[in-house]
């Protein structure tokens, strides 16, 4: 059967074609390289920053915490976002179950930020890191007081230890 022109030029165009085919893999491959190195250097877990002041009790909770304020209980002080507020022993003596220092402070860095749709819901986040030794009551002050500071999503900052191997 005989080929019409249009037919030749096509199949001669095809052949002519045939070797330019193809994908660049060597750029692709930089390009992905570069992505992971850029991906590796900039992930990061949200950890809660450790303090020598303090030893946290241990759990068996295995949630990761969220970047938030944060109130430090120590021994000696109570801090919040690094920054002393009050001694624990004034702490353990005021008679009510307000911390004004603490309320002061914790209203101070809420004014700082405006409450988003779900923090208008859930109340605004801290995160509770009270040395394991430190007395209930004043733990149950500071809970009262930031609750009072509209921070009523609170999460108590543990150290996570494994979980018992059960079995008989």
């Amino acid at each position: 059967m005989k080929m019409s022109r249009r037919a030749k030029r096509m199949q001669r165009n095809h052949k002519r074609n045939a070797n330019k085919s193809g994908l660049n893999l060597t750029a692709l491959m930089d390009i992905f390289t570069i992505l992971v190195f850029f991906l590796m250097v900039n992930q990061s877990e949200v950890e809660v920053q450790s303090s020598d002041a303090i030893q946290l009790p241990a759990s068996l909770a295995d949630n990761k915490p969220n970047e938030n304020i944060t109130v430090l209980v120590s021994k000696d002080d109570i801090l919040v976002q690094g920054r002393a507020v009050i001694s624990t022993a004034a702490a353990s003596k005021i008679s009510g179950e307000e911390i004004a220092e603490l309320k002061k402070e914790l209203d101070y860095l809420a004014a700082r930020s405006p409450l988003s749709a779900e923090q208008k819901e859930q109340g605004r986040p801290v995160t509770i890191m009270g040395d394991k030794d430190i007395p209930y009551a004043l733990l149950k002050k500071v809970m009262n007081t930031c609750a009072k500071a509209e921070f009523n999503n609170i999460s108590l900052a543990v150290n996570q230890k494994p979980p018992a191997k059960g079995g008989a």
